[in-house]
């Protein structure tokens, strides 16, 4: 597992350094929690894709609810993206079609198990409030662990 740099450690008001990745999980009324790595570092957790946001929060200790396990059959991992868009894979049919049931969907919607990170920079997603499930078996009823 990749090593996670502080919070406090993150010098936000520079962009990341050469290489590295860094990601800002934002939960309304939960604060932020910003992880940064060296792009290509991160082993894969086993949830989403390799590089998608599920599988950065997974690795990284974010909620980021995923009820049917990462494999994009719901879309309980369904997030804003605000920042990073160009650095992030394109939405498969499989995605598009799987977003038509979400509820809140606004022009930067993704799936948290879809969208990949394809290369180093910063990226903001917000996890929205009214998509965390409060009960799931073994993991936290918050969507952002400080």
């Amino acid at each position: 597992m990749s090593e996670v740099v502080n919070e406090q450690e993150i010098d936000m008001s520079k962009p990341p350094a050469e290489n590295m990745v860094r990601v800002t999980f934002q939960t309304e009324g939960q604060g932020s929690k910003t992880v940064e790595f060296e792009f290509g570092s991160m082993s894969y957790d086993g949830h989403g894709l390799p590089m998608s946001f599920l599988d950065v929060a997974e690795n990284y200790g974010v909620f980021l609810d995923h009820a049917c396990g990462g494999v994009c059959a719901c879309t309980t991992c369904h997030l804003h993206v605000i920042a990073g868009e160009k650095g992030i894979s394109e939405p498969e049919d499989l995605e598009l079609d799987r977003m038509e049931t979400a509820p809140g969907i606004q022009l930067n919607s993704r799936l948290g198990c879809q969208a990949v990170i394809e290369r180093p920079g910063a990226y903001v997603v917000d996890i929205p409030a009214w998509n965390r499930n409060y009960v799931q078996e073994g993991k936290p009823s918050a969507a952002v662990k400080a």
